[in-house]
């Protein structure tokens, strides 16, 4: 299969602190993968690296074979959407949804661009692909934090990324926008000709069945990385998170809990 993502050797150092050490990672058309770490694993510094805005102290990456520093950055983000709750501060309150998602597609933050009939018929569309077609015109004060999040990956959408990065997504969201949300991911997942999707999270109950593949970080290093159901399991979850858990399965969903109190 034709490799999205390559990151070799890639090295973050500031000072006296080694962020990432030493990543090594792949992802290949038509895998979807969920990064799992403790809070201070990497995760984070991981993302700014991918999104350029944090240059390594060493490696590479390469996106669909063109890599950093050899091509034009500003283009290669572009095949990257990223959706993560720090873009929520930077989006003016009286910014309509569709305004929001068409932004996309220049990657600025408070759309300023020229845009035509074309840009605003393909940002409805993305919205009703998210099933958020009918808040289209509403303003981003007014939004509730599930809708956002729609806003946001349709945001992501509208510049037709090969790669698709959803940091935390389910963050703040009661339990039934949660489920929605993620039949929504699983529904993205599933789509034919869809970016690769990347899901960053601290819960295995937001995995569900498409994604194919898990990266474990830990201490800003690669733990283990491969096929969900040989990573999946008490053992490696345990290491991941420096804690004795049990993982469980549920039909489709997974639960994680402490072994002892």
């Amino acid at each position: 299969m034709k490799s999205v993502l390559d990151v070799t050797g890639v090295r973050v150092v500031r000072g006296r602190t080694t962020i990432l050490s030493d990543i090594a990672w792949r992802v290949r058309s038509g895998e979807h993968w969920v990064i799992l770490g403790a809070n201070g694993s990497g995760k984070t510094s991981l993302l700014k690296v991918l999104n350029g805005h944090l240059p390594p102290t060493a490696g590479e990456i390469a996106v669909l074979g063109q890599r950093y520093g050899a091509s034009d950055w500003r283009d290669l983000r572009l095949k990257i959407g990223v959706v993560m709750s720090a873009f929520a501060v930077a989006i003016p309150p009286a910014e309509v949804a569709l305004d929001t998602v068409i932004s996309g597609k220049f990657a600025q933050l408070d759309l300023w661009a020229r845009v035509s009939r074309a840009d605003r018929r393909s940002a409805l569309r993305l919205l009703r692909l998210v099933g958020a077609g009918r808040i289209a015109a509403r303003e981003w004060v007014y939004l509730s934090q599930g809708e956002r999040q729609r806003v946001l990956i349709a945001r992501a959408l509208m510049a037709k990324p090969r790669l698709l990065i959803l940091d935390e997504p389910c963050a703040g969201l009661d339990p039934v926008a949660r489920n929605d949300f993620l039949r929504l991911i699983e529904r993205l997942a599933r789509r034919r000709r869809g970016p690769a999707l990347v899901l960053v999270t601290h819960h295995v109950e937001e995995i569900t069945p498409a994604f194919s593949h898990v990266l474990l970080l830990r201490g800003g290093r690669v733990l283990d990385s491969g096929p969900r159901d040989r990573l999946l399991t008490s053992r490696h979850l345990s290491a991941t998170f420096g804690a004795p858990l049990r993982l469980t399965r549920t039909g489709r969903r997974y639960q994680l809990a402490f072994t002892r109190l």
